[in-house]
């Protein structure tokens, strides 16, 4: 087991101030029910952000959360990382927006695309960039505004996701605490299983692509669905292996909070009972690069988190990515 570099100092999150339940769906038009809902994906509600709320605006709620719980204040951050699929404009990113928010003058800040694993993703750079000496302080946030980009149309994905930011500060690893191993990975064979086919700068928004939907999220669920479980599973192992652990060894699994069978399929593989796996799916629905953040910032304010636990993340999302982490509180 290598010796820990980062540890978390601090977490926060921030959500829209709107909550959209499984019931609510009938009143915008689209076809559908709790019952379905709730019985292919385990969610029941999500939160979407409305007017005045941004990415930016999420994000930098979030960190300021993280920020006081670490101890520390915006001058002192030396990077700032955001994963997202949904940036509030493609030019410039969003996280300079988010860096000017805060007021963190010295920080170098750039976003980071990974989709669903945009977090785990941004955990290893941050890592990476203390282990070179190029930073001590480090915020790592994952955040979307995926209601911006589905297809209120398509029942088949809008029910899926919602809107949120999570943010973590890393500092220097002190007493043993901090990351132990890390995996990561990408497959861009399967691309078009899961993507936005329009609205970049190959296929440009037109009126025509705006009518049919293509600037929208769409997604082969069945296929995504096997390959998730089995890329979780596998980086599940990997990470494991890297920190010289077993499945027994680990205090917590804290899983992308895609939908609550592949949460089961992924804790199942790992050997993890579900009583040791933080699920909040039912209340947040899929937010992507936000799911894993927001789930441990709960997971540490209710008391599942504490000092000397080793906990596991693991993450899948378009790409596809994958990965995983494990650390030492």
């Amino acid at each position: 087991m290598k010796r820990p570099i980062a540890m978390i100092a601090g977490t926060g999150h921030a959500v829209p101030r709107k909550c959209l339940t499984n019931h609510d769906f009938a009143s915008i038009g689209v076809e559908t029910s709790d019952e379905w809902i709730v019985e292919r994906t385990g969610i029941r509600q999500r939160y979407i952000a409305g007017d005045g709320e941004s990415l930016t605006s999420l994000s930098a709620d979030a960190a300021r959360i993280a920020m006081k719980a670490a101890g520390v204040t915006a001058p002192e951050l030396d990077v700032i990382i955001l994963g997202t699929a949904s940036p509030d404009r493609l030019l410039p990113a969003t996280a300079v927006e988010v860096q000017a928010a805060l007021g963190a003058t010295r920080a170098a800040a750039f976003d980071l695309s990974a989709a669903c694993s945009g977090w785990v993703y941004g955990m290893q750079v941050a890592e990476g960039l203390m282990a070179m000496g190029n930073a001590e302080t480090v915020l790592v946030i994952g955040a979307e505004t995926l209601s911006r980009i589905v297809n209120w149309k398509d029942r088949n994905t809008c029910v899926l996701f919602g809107d949120g930011a999570g943010a973590t500060v890393l500092k220097r690893s002190t007493k043993g605490r901090g990351i132990l191993s890390a995996f990561m990975r990408s497959d861009g064979t399967l691309a078009d299983l899961l993507q936005r086919s329009a609205g970049g700068s190959l296929r440009p928004v037109t009126p025509e692509i705006i009518e049919d939907g293509s600037n929208c999220i769409s997604m082969q669920g069945r296929e995504v669905f096997k390959n998730a479980v089995r890329s979780m599973a596998e980086a599940c192992d990997r990470a494991l292996d890297g920190a010289k652990l077993s499945a027994a060894d680990i205090d917590l699994l804290i899983p992308h909070q895609a939908n609550i069978r592949i949460i089961e399929a992924t804790a199942k593989h790992a050997g993890m009972p579900l009583e040791k796996v933080y699920v909040n799916v039912d209340r947040y629905g899929n937010t992507s690069a936000a799911s894993i953040p927001i789930a441990l910032d709960e997971a540490m304010r209710a008391g599942r988190v504490k000092e000397g636990m080793t906990v596991m993340f693991v993450a899948f999302g378009a790409g596809f990515t994958w990965g995983s982490i494990v650390v030492k509180f």
